[in-house]
Order: C-alpha cells, then sequence, then structure tokens
C-alpha cells in the first residue's frame, strides 16, 4: 500500500512538473525574420511572450513550452509600430476640426490593423482642453497613446482659432507638458501670419518643459525663411514635418534642377528630424523622388490621419513605408524609421525594440511582391512591386489583430 501511494505521488509530480514546463511561455512566435533595429537584430529567430512580457528572443525556443505557437516562417516580426504624427482627438463637437472634432479618428480602429501599437496625436489638443482628450481618448485605448501639446490654447480647432497669438502661452503649455507624461512635444501648424511668435513660443514651452518640437512649417504671408527655421531655430531632435510636401507659402526642401537644398542637409545632419507627415496635401513625388535619389531619407515615417488622408493618397502608415521601399530604402531602414528612430525622437526609450523584459508589442508582416501603384497628395502614381501588409499585432502580449487567423486553432467538421 505504501509502495502504491509513494509510485503515485511520484507520477503526479512528474505530471505537474510537465505541465508547468509547458506553460513557461504564454506565446510563441516562431521562425520568422526578426528585424530589431535598437538590438541590431535582423534574422530567422524566436520570440517567447510570458503574459505581457517578451520573455526571451532566440534561435531556437521549443515550442513545447508555450501554450501557443504562431508559425511564422516567410513573414517579418518587428516591434510594434509607432506613428509620429496622427490625429486622434475624435469627437461629436462641430466646427471643431481636428480638436475634439468630426475629422479626426479613434486610435483602435486604425492602428492594430496596420501593426501601430503607439500613436502621437500632432497637436489636436492645446493646454486648455488636454485632459478632455486624456480621457476621452487615451485613457480609453488599447492603443499607446502620445501627445505634442499644440502651442494653441483651444488646440487644432480650425483656422480663426489657430491665428489667435493671444492663446500661445508657452509657460501654461509647458506646465501642463509637466504634469503628463503622455505629452511628448510641443506642435505648431496653420498659423499664417508673418511673424515667428508661435515658433519661438513653442520653442520656449518645449525648452522649458525638456520635449521636443513638432513643426508644420508654411502658409505664411509672406513666407518665413526655411533656412532660417532650420539652421538657427530648431534644435537637434526637433521636427520638421512634411518634409516632402511642395505647397505654397514654403520653400521646398528641392530646388528646381531636383537638388536637395545644402541648408537642409546641414540641418539633418545637426540632428533636426526629418518627418514624412503624408497627410492629404503634404507628401508630392516632384519632391520625394528627387530627395530619395540625393540619397536625401526621412527619419522618421509617419502618416498625418485623419479622414481625408485616409481616403486619399496617403491610406495608412503601412502605404505609406511602402512607397519608401520602392523609393530605395531598405526593410530594416524602413522599420526603424517607424519604430525605434520615432521611440528616440519622443524619449519613449521603452518602446520601439524587441528587447527582453519589455512590454511584448510586437507587428508581424507579410513583405508581399507585385505590381502596385501609390499615389501622392499632388494626384500622381507610381509604380512599385513591394507592399508591407500586416498579418498579425500583439499590443502587451495580447492578440489585437489577426487578419488570416494565423493565431487560431483550424475548424473541422471531427
Amino acid at each position: 500500500m505504501f509502495q502504491r501511494k509513494y509510485i503515485y505521488i511520484i507520477l503526479l509530480s512528474i505530471f505537474c512538473y510537465g505541465q508547468l514546463t509547458a506553460q513557461q511561455y504564454t506565446t510563441l512566435i516562431k521562425g520568422g525574420r526578426v528585424i530589431d533595429p535598437k538590438n541590431n537584430i535582423d534574422g530567422i529567430m524566436d520570440i517567447a511572450i510570458t503574459g505581457d512580457t517578451i520573455a526571451k528572443v532566440a534561435k531556437h525556443i521549443d515550442q513545447n513550452l508555450a501554450d501557443k505557437v504562431i508559425l511564422a516562417e516567410g513573414l517579418i516580426i518587428t516591434p510594434g509600430l509607432i506613428d509620429l504624427h496622427s490625429h486622434n482627438f475624435f469627437g461629436t463637437e462641430p466646427n471643431h476640426y481636428l480638436s475634439n472634432g468630426l475629422e479626426a479618428l479613434p486610435p483602435d480602429g486604425f492602428t492594430f490593423r496596420c501593426g501601430i501599437t503607439a500613436v502621437v496625436d500632432a497637436g489636436g489638443a492645446g493646454w486648455k482642453n488636454f485632459p478632455v482628450f486624456k480621457s476621452q481618448v487615451i485613457d480609453n485605448s488599447k492603443t499607446r497613446v502620445y501627445a505634442f501639446l499644440n502651442i494653441v490654447g483651444e488646440g487644432m480647432r480650425g483656422h480663426p482659432y489657430e491665428q489667435n497669438i493671444n492663446d500661445m502661452d508657452s509657460k501654461m503649455t509647458a506646465l501642463v507638458a509637466l504634469q503628463h507624461k503622455e505629452v511628448v512635444g510641443v506642435k505648431v501648424a496653420h498659423y499664417s501670419g508673418s511673424e515667428w511668435t508661435p515658433v519661438d513660443r513653442a520653442l520656449d514651452a518645449a525648452k522649458r518643459a525638456r520635449i521636443p518640437v513638432m513643426i508644420d512649417f508654411g502658409g505664411n504671408i509672406p513666407p518665413l525663411s526655411l533656412a532660417d527655421l532650420l539652421i538657427n531655430r530648431l534644435r537637434s531632435g526637433d521636427i520638421f514635418t512634411h518634409a516632402y510636401a511642395n505647397v505654397s507659402g514654403r520653400m521646398p526642401i528641392v530646388d528646381a534642377n531636383g537638388e536637395v537644398m545644402q541648408f537642409v542637409k546641414e540641418a539633418q545632419e545637426k540632428g533636426v528630424i526629418f518627418d514624412v507627415g503624408h497627410g492629404g496635401g503634404s507628401f508630392a513625388y516632384s519632391q520625394a523622388v528627387p530627395a530619395t535619389q540625393n540619397g536625401f531619407f526621412p527619419n522618421t515615417i509617419s502618416t498625418d490621419l485623419h479622414t481625408g488622408s485616409m481616403n486619399a493618397g496617403m491610406k495608412d502608415l503601412l502605404n505609406v513605408m511602402s512607397k519608401f521601399l520602392n523609393l530605395g530604402m531598405t526593410l530594416p531602414e524602413v522599420i526603424n524609421a517607424s519604430s525605434w528612430k520615432s521611440a528616440q525622437v519622443i524619449q519613449k526609450k521603452d518602446i520601439g525594440h524587441l528587447s527582453v523584459g519589455t512590454v511584448a508589442d510586437i507587428a508581424v508582416f507579410k513583405l508581399e511582391k507585385g505590381n502596385f501603384g501609390f499615389v501622392d497628395s499632388s494626384g500622381y502614381k507610381m509604380q512599385g512591386d513591394k507592399k508591407l501588409v500586416c498579418e498579425l499585432t500583439i499590443r502587451a502580449g495580447e492578440i489585437v489583430y489577426d487578419l488570416n487567423g494565423m493565431s487560431k486553432q483550424l475548424w473541422t467538421m471531427e
């Protein structure tokens, strides 16, 4: 009797040990090409997740140690993407444009399907209405949501409000930024006067809060000097968005001979961040093609997402990334400009990479080969043979998007 009881205890212990061993990882992604610029990884690897955390990255991890195994052969595994210029202060207020208005978009519906796990709202809220943005959007989104705080207290409410210099308070903007970790920068946009006052006040606020500025430049009457902005005013780490725009009221970065302006190259060399910010009217092949042929590529790739741009040439972040793949950037360069580099720019170095111990924000892509058309903001089309498609997105260890059910069990009649 004693001997039989002893054998039973041993067998039970072996079974329990096996169960514990089998549950060492929650999810295992196997056999994909892992591109992790921060950690200089570009190769076939496995990634194991425990709970909401990346537990291990290695060339081979035993699949018997995981509850769920996702086979990713032939696919690309990256950190969750970061859209550095988006508009997500959505609401129902009429005549509020991108500040609690009808043209901004709720993050979760437009992020995970593109492999995006973090967005930065580019100036929708100012210091006066940031609390509304935080309670209404940031606190109710699975997507990480950060913000460039508009130097205008009313935010990006529309043309008349954005011309009010008296509502551009650098001290209050800095104070609100210092109070909220979600605020990662200060935004200037849409001012059409001839003064430098909005830029100067935004820079003052940014210096007080120790964060960068993002400048949407142009439309000034008469035009202000782009060289003055890039060389004399912006600091290393500040962001010049809509880099490849060709709009009235702003000097383009490429001259009439198809050469990138020398001061533009010097600004990038000193550390000014050139961001795509595609949008509905801010990306022209007349600029992007000669610039990239000159070797002038963006530091960061972003969308300027709103209801207008998503239904025009921009569409989504993967479409913009695919454009730059076809313009000559390598896949690792495109991934870096859409993840780790963006994380560095907003000083959030805990995201944008696949380091062990960090939150498991992961995207899985297919790089399709074929004949594709890509439209710019001027209505011109470029042909390309490469296009990124999101297969799977994981946010904090949870599968939040799965295009073809690669994480699911196959249904059968049996």
